[in-house]
């Protein structure tokens, strides 16, 4: 049975950016519940030992999130070339990938725990908390991983509703797990790890079943010869060898913004780690149109249809940027009034609102990044990927080098800004060649 892929519209645009936008954006509200839930306690150290854990995370969970992309990009692309044996088979591959690389990180913790809680820094408080969350929450590093390939592999192959539905399972169980352990239970930093946990599960379950009917739908069966084909086993890990480095670099920079706001203080870093929420939930929408961009882009490649390649770059390019400059305008006007709900502290209130032009300007300059990450995915476009983060990075931290002891935390703040333009640009500059390439290959059957 062969998935026809449709017509690149304004409507089909948005009904694939749609459910994924939902579903991203239920993402970081974990993190702003969890904020606004702790930030109940009345202590800055809880705040910010949660959010520095939620970073630490964002190395190990996220840090593998290139098992979805190099899962989207690859099952975009077998879709649009009708070849549904090796859509099957790739499910299973890369659920093999992540349940090892799961298993690994688990098994790591005792060694990767403390080594990350004190690299990052803070006082004592904040270390302790953030010990405390880790050694939780890391317990679901397999069943986050494994969900990671489930929705790239709906994702690749347009199907965001179902990717929005097992997304919006495991963040709503989070958030309702962490208020109810939280503030009914009295857990504090410990019920927001164990959420985590029992949310994760529950949500691979869920996947798992979604993923055996779509495989009905598509009547494949499990082939293991298919499965463990060397040259595509391969191409798997050579694409997430690269995605991994990317990713990595990119949490870097966040991770490195995060430590330095620790070293200039509890009520630094809480209110940067609030106004970091608000990018994320501007980040993750528009990544909706990203992802969007990511599925028609390998679909076209995978179909070898140009014209309709450059459809798919125009209106999402379109679509998001606008969406990007309308969401940076709205923390701007909003942002006082959202950081006195996550925050019942006057102070950090305070603080907050002094650094909230940086969180409303961010959006803005980074909605093309966002979007170039999407169409390169798409395009398996791995090696620049990789390439262009490398040189955004090193820009990342030159420019952290002067501007940080000038300006403080202002100064870091334009670090990030200078980053995320250093992504757009150079992502900019190699698409021409990307075009190039891969229209120039053979048409996959």
């Amino acid at each position: 049975m062969t998935q026809a892929i449709q017509a690149i519209t304004n409507k089909s645009l948005l009904t694939l950016a749609i459910p994924i936008m939902l579903a991203n954006v239920s993402e970081p509200l974990i993190g702003v519940v969890n904020t606004a839930v702790i930030g109940r306690l009345h202590d800055a150290a809880l705040i910010g030992g949660v959010g520095i854990g939620s970073v630490i995370f964002g190395f190990l969970f996220w840090g593998f999130g290139f098992l979805r992309m190099s899962t989207s990009g690859l099952a975009a692309q077998a879709t649009g070339a009708g070849d549904q044996t090796e859509l099957a088979a790739l499910f299973w591959r890369s659920l093999v990938l992540a349940f090892c690389l799961g298993l690994a990180m688990l098994l790591l913790s005792p060694f990767i725990g403390p080594l990350a809680v004190s690299l990052m820094g803070g006082s004592p408080a904040v270390q302790s908390a953030a010990a405390e969350y880790f050694s939780w929450r890391v317990l679901a590093a397999p069943a986050a991983l494994a969900n990671f390939a489930i929705l790239g592999w709906f994702i690749g192959q347009g199907r965001t509703a179902m990717a929005l539905g097992v997304q919006l399972f495991l963040n709503v169980s989070n958030m309702v797990l962490s208020s109810l352990l939280v503030l009914q239970m009295g857990w504090a930093v410990s019920g927001v790890g164990v959420a985590s946990v029992v949310a994760e599960y529950a949500a691979f379950i869920v996947g798992l079943i979604c993923v055996l009917i779509q495989m009905r739908v598509l009547q494949q069966t499990f082939a293991m010869n298919s499965i463990l084909a060397f040259e595509k086993f391969k191409a798997l890990v050579t694409a997430n060898a690269d995605i991994m480095i990317r990713t990595m670099l990119l949490l870097f920079a966040f991770a490195w913004f995060a430590r330095r706001g620790a070293t200039m203080g509890d009520q630094i870093v809480a209110a940067n780690i609030i106004l970091l929420h608000f990018f994320e939930v501007a980040a993750y929408l528009t990544d909706g149109f990203a992802n969007a961009a990511e599925a028609l882009v390998g679909q076209s490649i995978g179909a070898k249809d140009r014209p309709r390649y450059k459809h798919a770059i125009r209106l999402s390019t379109i679509w998001g940027m606008g969406f990007g400059s309308m969401i940076g305008i709205l923390i701007f006007l909003l942002g006082p009034q959202l950081i006195a709900l996550m925050t019942s502290d006057p102070r950090l209130v305070a603080l907050a609102t002094e650094y909230l032009i940086w969180a409303a300007v961010l959006p803005v300059i980074g909605a093309a990044c966002f979007l170039f990450d999407g169409i390169f995915t798409g395009a398996m476009a791995t090696k620049e990927l990789r390439n262009m983060m490398v040189i955004s990075t090193a820009l990342f931290m030159a420019s952290w080098a002067m501007f940080e002891p000038a300006f403080g935390n202002h100064g870091l703040w334009a670090a990030m800004c200078v980053f995320m333009l250093a992504r757009g640009v150079s992502f900019a500059m190699c698409l021409p060649l990307i075009e190039r390439r891969v229209f120039s290959l053979p048409r996959v059957s």
